[in-house]
């Protein structure tokens, strides 16, 4: 199939209506044809909506073929509302607070994608990424507690690291993993600071800056823990001139 058509393509020579790309709901606007123009379905943004309305957008993504229908930073309690409103298809990770309506993909990406965490204080925003990475077809590799106040660790897992088409380099405090996983790999490194550290880690912001200015080539950077945009990037990336 070619890369410019998607499983949910229109039948040639119809054009797309708003019926097609949207479904109402009065408090949200589903975008039906993100899966079309992306790959993947419209992902739903847990914080600040209520369990009714998230369990409402994934039932409109699943019952227009959306699958796998995802929500990020969604809290428990929500998650068991929408669990009981969705029943046993829902999977829900505390640890990350990511919801998933339906299977996920079978891996098909060009390789593994690693997902690579400082510290287990750094692992709620690594999970967010390594599941929104395996949710989209992508087979995920995690080494984690391995930061660079014990970089031996993170040398003894060497072979995982050359083996990878794509490593996200989660950390706080200082941020240093992203650059020290750039000077070894010759894969995109996708890099997420997070909040994790003492007072003049500024939330984030020490990691954030020691990232932007990493000397190793090829790291790219996201917000501070957000480690959905980090995964969902390395799945792009890991799927790059395949079809959809």
């Amino acid at each position: 199939m070619p890369r410019s058509q998607s499983k949910n393509a229109l039948p040639r020579g119809r054009k797309a209506s708003c019926a097609d790309e949207v479904e109402n709901l009065g408090f949200a606007r589903v975008d039906l044809a993100r899966r079309r123009r992306q790959g993947v379905p419209e992902v739903v943004y847990g914080a600040g909506k209520t369990a009714e309305q998230i369990a409402r957008i994934l039932d409109s993504l699943r019952r227009h073929g959306q699958s796998p229908a995802v929500v990020t930073r969604i809290d428990a309690e929500k998650a068991a509302a929408v669990s009981v409103s969705l029943g046993a298809d829902f999977f829900y990770s505390p640890e990350a607070r990511f919801g998933r309506l339906g299977p996920a993909r079978a891996p098909d990406g060009i390789g593994p994608v690693v997902v690579a965490a400082a510290g287990t204080s750094d692992l709620p925003v690594a999970e967010e990424a390594a599941l929104t990475a395996q949710t989209f077809g992508n087979e995920v590799v995690r080494l984690y507690d391995v930061g660079v106040a014990g970089i031996h660790r993170l040398l003894a897992c060497r072979g995982d690291l050359e083996m990878a088409s794509v490593v996200v380099a989660v950390a706080g405090m200082e941020g240093a993993l992203a650059s020290v996983v750039g000077g070894l790999v010759a894969c995109p490194v996708v890099a997420v600071p997070t909040s994790v550290g003492y007072g003049a880690s500024f939330g984030g912001l020490s990691a954030l800056l020691s990232m932007l200015n990493s000397c190793a080539a090829g790291v790219s950077v996201v917000n501070i823990d957000n480690g959905f945009g980090a995964g969902f990037l390395a799945h792009r990336i890991n799927h790059m001139g395949l079809s959809k």
